[in-house]
This record gives structure tokens, C-alpha cells and sequence, in this order.
């Protein structure tokens, strides 16, 4: 066709062409995922139905065969699922059209996890890796009419055990609940490429599940299909985009097709041409260039404007196969200066240094099929409501849901993405090997065009637990076999961490910095609390049992866990609990506790600082103000000692049961008062106190990027609205850093009142609006004058108002029906305000419940 021609025809049908071309599609793919199902365990009788995706334990349980996994102590008596096979089936319906294609194949996006496929009772695929998508080409194996489709899955934990009694040895694998799962010391985790934290985690149950956890599709084509189109993003800047549009496109024949390259954002065509295809698979890569892009940004920095790309082929004037991708163009770098420190830590978008502010995130259920669109939102949507710019998606969990990416993409959430290995050594025989390369093929090509995607991570803490070299260092894991096993064990590491995983990385989105291990100084170099390079994890804190005063001295160039535990709200508890049961020591609540030193530690903990409360109900919230107080410490010394410190994510965002856990929010999505200090702490201005040597220093730190001009006002008052000090100065602050605005000697204050009535009330001001305010406090919350008082309420059209004549610390307002409230657990200083909103189609003041510190005396 004449080139000409063909642009004007192109264009003539922009408007039904991408209709047409979905039509198209969708009239070649099926998801047989809408079809009826049915499962059983295998060797019995009775076919129940089931729900596809889905997983085992779920289908039972809506099978009313089991109870609530979650609730009391039911996840003990639901251990045989596992060691027992499974199998699920279906049949649909192939007409004539569709098998009158020339192609037609199943895809099955995910498997969990050791699963043998039958076509019409011909086997078509044994599948071993939760994490891969399998491909098969069925056109010779449909029929005209009715086809079955079915499934049978091995027990996972049987198969592992046969792989342990193979390799002769165990690897390490603290978090493997082994005994819950009553195998005694027998660990199978490692063996099994699937989900590790589904055998338990010091957070969470051992349920390990299997099922078909991704759709299935009936897919069929002619001529070529387009596989992958990667859009790769060479250099990006305000000025000029520089990208590569790589394709991988399967042809049936050696034959010439044209092409149109389109920008859908705004229907305009990049370019045009023709290729040249051969018989099979083939690459492609077109460059083109995007004058004054609109760039990607992360949360707090700009618009997270998106692109949508589609390249369609075309014979003739007829689409015959297309693509489309919606990415967003931004330049991310992890840069790691030397200086005269050690080496930096930090992010770098599009030129712009980016101080991280987040938290780790876990899967969100230990049945990820239940987990809707509207839980991702809440639980994203959470994390940017609280200021937070990046989640590290942990590697004990999932490579998540395509939704999870695309919400990230939106919200300006950046993603530390570790690979789904934690906390274990792992086989090295070669299939496993390969299995795990072609895991991570496949997982880096589905997310490689999400711009929110910043960081690959080979594992979650294997490098600093072995201490390779470091004979007095690690966890104790390599003193435990001998030299010949020693030796094996690290080769496989090096391997997986060190070859495998970069060039996998390398070869399909180097754009992205890859590094080994979450935490290390360097590659092959261990992190400990003294380095000054690389990412820490700190546990002196909780673990360790050091105060929560050692925030201020452990600095790292960058945090990627540390956490303290709280447990869920009485509200929370009461559902997966009975009245029995409410008591930290019962063994209800000691199972829904996974670290063994949980819930005895929260209230060591609390008992440094605050009076232990008798009623139950009441510890819980004391756990909680406790929990958030201590970690807001550790965010502001963060912060603070910015540039040294360039990220701080907490350990951690949520929950995948109802649990005493480390998370902010619960499983039920409900904001414990961490998640409200979070919010507070990672506003884009904070004042941050700290009493140093004589001094109490006020810091200012902005993550914005102009310099502004403010007043910073210093009030000091007794707890009943005293004034005893008033200190107003000008504030120039820099964009993007961290200053000392103020000191004020101890002795000065100290001389004022006694030091447990007082509290510093600092606020940052901008001509009328304010910034940022904080608080500071003299003495431990225990040793406080606190008095009951008596908060004042009015409430009109969303807007409730609070005031009080007495500092009420910790306020914590709530109603049976669970209204949400835009602030919670604040103190409530004399003589101010405070206005707060209210979610809620019912809410009235006769409603309102509220709990203080001093009411828990």
C-alpha cells in the first residue's frame, strides 16, 4: 500500500480503530475463570463448587466445611489441608470460530503451587513455581462443544518433604512454623517456590494454601500476535524523553506488516513503517523521542502523569495484532557517593534527591484471593494519605497483583521490589535454579513498565544473616553444618544473588538499580548499626530491648526496617476473639501473636514509661499510643539528619491477619494510632525537639523544593494553659534539607515549673498558614501530672471540634459503628482547638466514646 495512503487510512479511523481492536481481542480470549468450577479432595467422593481464582482454604470454608481460619484458635485444627492432594475442574464451550484460528493457547497466570494440567484427559502441564505463568498451545487438543479442564494439586508440604529427604540436609528458615504445622523440626519452605510467608512468619499464621490464585485464559490468534512491549527509558529529562519501543512478536510466517506506533494519551501518531517478520519469535526495538514529556513524579514532588502507548500491525488496512501499555516517564537513580562518611543511600527522581518516606508492606491476606480492589485502595490510598512517597514490597510475600502496580502508578507510591526470597538459604540443584531465573524473567517483564517500580532487591536479610567471612557475625546459620555443606550453601547464594537475579535484571530493565540484599553496606559487605553506606534494618529497638531514645543515636544513610508492636484496637480484637479470651496471656491471643517475645515485650516496654492499665481494653490502647510515641521518635531522627539519612521505612504498613503485630493499620484496614503519628511525621514540613547535652533543639526539615520565608512560635504552658514561656523567630527555610532553627537552655525551661506539668508547643508558620506543629514533654508519660479532664465536643456538618481547659494526652475518639476520623489518639493542649472530620452518614455526639492516658489510671 502506498505509505501515504496508509497514514491517511490509519488516521481516518482513530476513533473506531481502538474500539474495533478491543472487540477484536476480547472475541479471542476467554477467562475461564467465569465458568463453573468444582473441587474435592482427591480420593473422595463429592465434587463441591468452587471459586476460580481461589484458593483450598477459602472453598471450604465457603463450602461451610471448615470454620473462619482467622478466627480463635481454628488455624491449628485446618494443619491437614496441606499434607493431603486436591483437584479442581471445569468445562466450557469452544464454538467454530474459535477453532478456526490457527493459534490457540491456555495461559495460567498463576498456579499455587505444584499442580498437574489435563486437556480433555491429556496431561499438558506440571507446574512447580507459584510465582511463574505458563503458556500452552492447545489447538489440536479442543473440541467442538463441551472441553474439561482439570487440575490436581499435590500437597505442597508433601512434596517438600520429599525434597528435603532428597537433598539429605535442611536449610535455615527461622520463620517456617514448622511445628505449628506439625513437622516437628522438619523445614520445607525453601524448597517450595511459593509464597514463603504462607508457612508462617513471626507475624502471621501457617496456612499453606494451594488453588489457582491467577485467572485462566482461552486465547486464540492468526497471522502474529505481540507478545511483550516493553517501553524502555533511556534518558528522560524535562526537555526530551528518549525512549525504545522493544517488542516481542510471534509470526506464524515469514511475511512484511506495517506498523503504527501511538500515543493514546492524546491519539497521535509517533511514527509508522514497516518490519520485516520471520517465521517464529522475533525483536524488534524503535527509539523515538518525546519532546517536553510530562514527567512521572513521586508523591509530594509533582503530577503522576501517564503515558499510553499502543503499537498495532497492520496487513493491509486490516489490524491484525496490537498492544497497548500505559507507563509514566520519569528518571530514577540509587545514588551512592562516597564521602568523607562512607558512602550515600538515596533516591533520585528525574534530578531531584527524594527523601523516602514509607513503610514495608506485606500481602495483605493470607488468602490472596480474597483481597478486593477496594482493600488495595484503602491500604494505598492510606499509605498516601500519610505522606508516604515509597513501599519496599517485602520478600517473604508475592510479586503483588497487575492492580497493586497500576494504583502505584497513580498515587505516586516508588516501589523497593524485593525478589521472593527471605530469611533462608535455598537449594542449588539445577532445576531449581532455573526455575527461579525464568520466576524472575517473568516477574521483571510484567513490571518493568511501571514507573513506580525504583529498585530490584534479591532477598530480605540471607547476606547479613549468613555473614559470609564474618565468622563472629550472622545469625548462627553457617556454624550449623560442616564445611563441605558450608561451601554448597554459599555457592548457591552467590549464584541466585550475585548472577542469576542482576543479569536478569540487567538484561530486561536496566534502567533500574539492582542490589543483593535488604540489609547491606555494599555488595558483599555485611550492614551492621555502626555502617555508614547501604540500608540498615535496626532491631535494637523491640528485639534488642534498647530504649526508644537509641532512634537518636542509630543513624543510618537509609532505614529500611525497624518497628515496635502494638495489637489491633478492642474493636478489632472482638472480632476474632471471644469475651474468654480477652486477656494478653490467654492462649487466644498468645496464638495471634507470632513473635515469641511479643506481647510479654510490649508491656516490659510499657512499663518503662507508662502505668500498666489492669483492663484489657485499655492495654490495648496504652499499646498502641506506646508503639506510635517510640516510632515517631525513630521517623523524626530520620528526618532530621537529612542528608545524611535519605529514607526511613518502618516495619510495617499492614496486616494479612488479625494479629499483635509491628503494622499501623490492622487486617480489617482500621488505622492504629501509629499510622495517625506517621501522617504527622511525614508531612512535607516537620518541627523536630530533641533534648541535646543542656539544650532543647528545635529542627525544621522540608521535602519541598522552594525556599520559603516562615515564623517559627515556641510556647511553653503548664497542663492547665499557663503560659510560662513565649519565643516567636523569622525561619528561612531551605528547600529540600534540615536545619537547627532554635535552642533554648534546659535550665531556663527546667526553672519555669516542674519539668512533669510542663509541655513545649512549637509551630511553623507561613504568613497565616500553618506548616507543621509538634509537642514536646519533659518527663515519661507515667511520671506526668496528668489529670482526668473532661474534653468539650460540638459537631456540625462533618466538622467535629474538640477543646479542653486541661492537657489531654492521647485522645482517642471512637464510636461502636467504627466512624473514621481524619486525626486520632492528638493531644488536646489547653486553650486550643482542634477540628477534626468525620466519615460518617450517622453520626451523632451521643455516639461518641473517648479514652485519654489518664483515663486508663
Amino acid at each position: 500500500m502506498n505509505r501515504i495512503l496508509f497514514i491517511l487510512v490509519i488516521m481516518a479511523a482513530l476513533c473506531n480503530c481502538s474500539n474495533s481492536s478491543e472487540q477484536t481481542q476480547s472475541a479471542l480470549k476467554i477467562d475461564l475463570s467465569n465458568f463453573n468450577w468444582e473441587f474435592k479432595q482427591v480420593d473422595t467422593c463429592c465434587w463441591m463448587p468452587a471459586t476460580v481464582p481461589g484458593t483450598v482454604h477459602t472453598d471450604l470454608m465457603a463450602n461451610d466445611s471448615i470454620g473462619d481460619s482467622f478466627y480463635r484458635l481454628n488455624e491449628k485444627k485446618q494443619q491437614w489441608i496441606d499434607k493431603v492432594d486436591w483437584e479442581y475442574k471445569t468445562t466450557f464451550n469452544v464454538d467454530i470460530k474459535m477453532l478456526s484460528n490457527k493459534h490457540i493457547e491456555l495461559t495460567f497466570e498463576g498456579l499455587d503451587t505444584y499442580a498437574k494440567v489435563s486437556l480433555n484427559g491429556k496431561e499438558i502441564l506440571s507446574s512447580d513455581n507459584m510465582f511463574r505463568a505458563n503458556k500452552i498451545n492447545v489447538d489440536d487438543l479442543l473440541t467442538e462443544g463441551e472441553n474439561t479442564l482439570h487440575i490436581v494439586f499435590e500437597s505442597p508440604v508433601n512434596k517438600g518433604l520429599e525434597l528435603l529427604k532428597a537433598n539429605g540436609y535442611q536449610y535455615p528458615a527461622n520463620n517456617d512454623q514448622s511445628e505449628n504445622g506439625e513437622l516437628g523440626a522438619k523445614k520445607v519452605s525453601t524448597f517450595v517456590r511459593k509464597a514463603p510467608y504462607h508457612f508462617g512468619w513471626d507475624w502471621g499464621p501457617r496456612l499453606v494454601t494451594s488453588g489457582i490464585w491467577k485467572p485462566i485464559f482461552l486465547t486464540a490468534w492468526n497471522e502474529a500476535k505481540i507478545e511483550d512491549l516493553y517501553v524502555e527509558q533511556i534518558n528522560i529529562n524535562k526537555d526530551n524523553a528518549l525512549i525504545s519501543f522493544n517488542l516481542e512478536i510471534d509470526s506464524d510466517k515469514a511475511e512484511k506488516v506495517d506498523y503504527v506506533i501511538r500515543n493514546k494519551s492524546d491519539d497521535r501518531i509517533l511514527e509508522s513503517g514497516q518490519l520485516e517478520l520471520k517465521e517464529g519469535e522475533n525483536i524488534f526495538k524503535n527509539e523515538t523521542t518525546i519532546l517536553k514529556p510530562k514527567l512521572w513524579w513521586p508523591n509530594g514532588y509533582g503530577e503522576q502523569s501517564m503515558y499510553e502507548f499502543s503499537f498495532e500491525l497492520y496487513k493491509g488496512i486490516e489490524l491484525i495484532a496490537e498492544k497497548q501499555v500505559k507507563t509514566g516517564l520519569r528518571s530514577v537513580k540509587v545514588i551512592r557517593e562516597k564521602d568523607d562518611q562512607g558512602a550515600g543511600f538515596y533516591f533520585e527522581v528525574n534530578g531531584v534527591p527524594v527523601f523516602a518516606k514509607g513503610a514495608n508492606y506485606i500481602p495483605n491476606d493470607n488468602f490472596l484471593t480474597r483481597v478486593t480492589n477496594e482493600k488495595y485502595k484503602h491500604i494505598l490510598q492510606s499509605a498516601v494519605d500519610a505522606n508516604m512517597n515509597m513501599l519496599r514490597v517485602w520478600g517473604g510475600g508475592i510479586y503483588e497483583y497487575d492492580v497493586f502496580y497500576e494504583m502505584c502508578d497513580s498515587l505516586g507510591l516508588m516501589l523497593w521490589q524485593d525478589f521472593m526470597f527471605a530469611c533462608s538459604m535455598y537449594p542449588g540443584n539445577n532445576d531449581f535454579l532455573k526455575s527461579i531465573e525464568l520466576e524472575a524473567i517473568d516477574n521483571v517483564k510484567r513490571l518493568r513498565n511501571h514507573p513506580s517500580i525504583a529498585l530490584w532487591c534479591g532477598n530480605n536479610e540471607i547476606e547479613g544473616a549468613w555473614a559470609e567471612g564474618r565468622e563472629e557475625a550472622g545469625w548462627g546459620w553457617k556454624q550449623q553444618y560442616n564445611d563441605k555443606q558450608r561451601k554448597e550453601i554459599w555457592q548457591t547464594y552467590d549464584t541466585i544473588f550475585y548472577s542469576i537475579l542482576p543479569k536478569v535484571v540487567a538484561n530486561n530493565h536496566s534502567e533500574i538499580f539492582y542490589w543483593p540484599s535488604s540489609p547491606v553496606a555494599d555488595f558483599k559487605e555485611i550492614a551492621t548499626y555502626d555502617t555508614k553506606a547501604g540500608d540498615m534494618h535496626y532491631w535494637g529497638v523491640w528485639h534488642g530491648l534498647e530504649k526508644f531514645e537509641r532512634f537518636n543515636e542509630v543513624i543510618p544513610r537509609f532505614m529500611s526496617e525497624y518497628g515496635f508492636q502494638s495489637f489491633p484496637d478492642f474493636q478489632s480484637v472482638k472480632k476474632y476473639t471471644s469475651e474468654e479470651d480477652w486477656d494478653i496471656e490467654s492462649d487466644v491471643m498468645a496464638s495471634h501473636q507470632r513473635s515469641g517475645i511479643g506481647n510479654l515485650r510490649i508491656k516490659e516496654y510499657m512499663g518503662w514509661d507508662y502505668k500498666i492499665p489492669a483492663n484489657f481494653e485499655q492495654f490495648l490502647y496504652v499499646g498502641q499510643v506506646l508503639q506510635a510515641e517510640g516510632m515517631r521518635m525513630g521517623m523524626e531522627a530520620h528526618r532530621r539528619n537529612k542528608p545524611f539519612c535519605m529514607g526511613t521505612l518502618y516495619w510495617q504498613l499492614n496486616d494479612c491477619w488479625p494479629v499483635a503485630s509491628w503494622s499501623g493499620m490492622d487486617y480489617y484496614g482500621k488505622w492504629k494510632a501509629l499510622h495517625y503519628f506517621v501522617k504527622k511525621a511525614y508531612e512535607p514540613y516537620l518541627i523536630s525537639m530533641l533534648e541535646k547535652g543542656d539544650n532543647l533543639e528545635i529542627w525544621v526539615v522540608s521535602d519541598k523544593l522552594e525556599n520559603i520565608d516562615s515564623k517559627l512560635k515556641v510556647q511553653l504552658m503548664d497542663f492547665e494553659g499557663k503560659v510560662l514561656m513565649n519565643k516567636k523567630i523569622e525561619v528561612n527555610i531551605k528547600g529540600n534539607t534540615s536545619a537547627l532553627a532554635m535552642k533554648i537552655a534546659m535550665k531556663d525551661i527546667k526553672n519555669l515549673d516542674a519539668s512533669n506539668n510542663m509541655v513545649l508547643h512549637a509551630e511553623l508558620m507561613d504568613e497565616t498558614l500553618s506548616l507543621a506543629v509538634n509537642q514536646f514533654y519533659f518527663e515519661k508519660p507515667k511520671d506526668m501530672n496528668l489529670k482526668q479532664g473532661k474534653p468539650n465536643f460540638t459537631f456540625e456538618n462533618g466538622t467535629l471540634e474538640i477543646s479542653s481547659s486541661l492537657l489531654i494526652k492521647n485522645l482517642y475518639v471512637y464510636t461502636e459503628s467504627e466512624d473514621v476520623f481524619s486525626d486520632n489518639y492528638f493531644d488536646v493542649l489547653p486553650g486550643i482547638k482542634y477540628v477534626i472530620q468525620v466519615e460518617s452518614e450517622s453520626f451523632t455526639l451521643d455516639k461518641l466514646k473517648y479514652i485519654s492516658i489518664a483515663d486508663t489510671y
